[in-house]
Parts: C-alpha cells; structure tokens; sequence
C-alpha cells in the first residue's frame, strides 16, 4: 500500500529527528529482521517497495512460522521477562512525533479498528520489527524485537487494564492508548501509554513503552526509533485512510 510520506518529525532524546532519519533507520531494520528469521532481505529499492516487500514476506511465512523460527528467542526473552516479579519498577522509553494533519482523536479511533479487526497488514507494515500482531485469546499476541535486544519478545497487551501502569496520565493528551503487556505465565511485565493531542498543525503524540527495570538500558533507548517507525507509518496510514 502505496500512502503520502509526511513530514513527521520526532524527538527522541534531547534531539529532533526528520522524517529521512527514521526511514534510513527502518530500511537498516528489515536487513536485520530478515536475518533473525532466515531469509533473504528485499532487495535495495525505495524504502516504501522495500517495506511492501518484506510485509509479503512476513505474509508468506505466517505466524505460526514466525513462532517457531523465533521460539527460541522468546523462551529467553519470556524467562527474562518473569525477573519483572522482583521490582515493579520500570523503565521508560518515550519518543514524541509532532504529524503535520490529522487528528488525535480519528488516529486512536483508527489505530483501535485495525487492532480489533487484527489487520494483519497495517500492523505488521509498520515496523521490519513486527512479526506478529495480532488479537488471540481476548488480548493482542505481539512477536517483535524491542529496541536493539538480540532477542525477540513474545507478550501480550490488555488494552482493558492499565491497573500496573506507572506512567500517569498527562491531562493535556485527551485521547490515549494504554495498557498492560504480560508475559507467558500473566505476569506484568510492563505495558504502554500513548497519548495524542491536537495542535495548531496536526497532533503532538507521546508514545511510551514501560519495560521491566531488568531490561539493559541499550534496548530501552533503542526502542525509541521502533517507535518513531511504527506511530509514523502508522499516522500515514491513518491520514490517507482518512482521505
């Protein structure tokens, strides 16, 4: 699916990002995420024909597939994980994305659809990281790599409890979507807080991952630019569908 690139612009840390930065970082993640299933990258082309053809790859080895060829990263990741039941702190990784058009509220309204709907292509599109998204026993199955871990993390998110959340809610971001990542055996592992308003220009969006206090701190800053990718691609997506 072919959508208008927007002038997007993150900040991740201290630093503002153009929208050519994230790209150049997400047409290095499919080289990556390719390898770490065992097949071949797309070939070099324009990010969006290269994405395109990554999400048809990821398409033709379906998700049970995907599982398989990264269960035994997620037997490590889930075990690593479990250590969450120590400390209930967390760490927080947090980009904020400043869209030119669209509105808050039309973006999480969207974002839910395509949840609900287990829109295999939206979800997985956004992200090389993305293998699996999809809703599975009331709850919604993420396979993804976080950040920069050597390991993809097999969780769920239950976008109807945000009870261990320890981020609070900013008044000033009136449309949110929030909730609570478990591990294998239900244990709150960490969970998300993103948060949207409307600007003058467009929305002004928070996205925040809460990860377990036991995850290295490479990954939690890692993290940041998969979600500058994916709420980017996303926004696209959401924008052009609006149109």
């Amino acid at each position: 699916m072919s959508v208008p690139e927007l002038a997007i612009v993150a900040k991740i840390g201290r630093e503002m990002f153009p929208r050519a930065d994230v790209l150049a970082w997400e047409d290095e993640r499919i080289d990556a995420a390719a390898g770490k299933v065992g097949v071949g990258a797309p070939a070099p082309a324009p990010i969006a024909e290269r994405r395109e053809a990554w999400l048809h790859t990821k398409q033709e080895l379906g998700s049970d597939e995907l599982l398989r060829r990264l269960g035994r990263d997620t037997t490590i990741a889930d075990a690593m994980g479990r250590l969450a039941k120590i400390s209930g702190r967390r760490r927080r990784s947090v980009t904020e994305l400043f869209v030119p058009g669209g509105s808050a509220h039309q973006f999480t309204e969207w974002f839910t659809a395509i949840t609900i709907a287990s829109d295999e292509a939206a979800l997985l599109r956004a992200c090389p990281d993305h293998f699996v998204l999809r809703m599975y026993n009331g709850t919604q199955q993420v396979l993804e790599t976080n950040g920069g871990s050597p390991f993809a993390a097999l969780f769920d998110i239950d976008y109807d409890d945000v009870s261990s959340l320890t981020t609070p809610v900013d008044v000033q971001f009136p449309d949110r979507l929030d909730g609570v990542a478990r591990g294998s055996d239900g244990t709150a592992i960490g969970g998300v807080r993103h948060q949207f308003r409307d600007t003058s220009d467009g929305v002004h969006a928070r996205v925040l991952v809460e990860f377990p206090l036991t995850v290295p701190g490479s990954v939690v800053r890692g993290h940041r630019w998969h979600l500058a990718c994916e709420f980017s691609n996303w926004f696209e997506a959401a924008i052009a569908d609006a149109a």
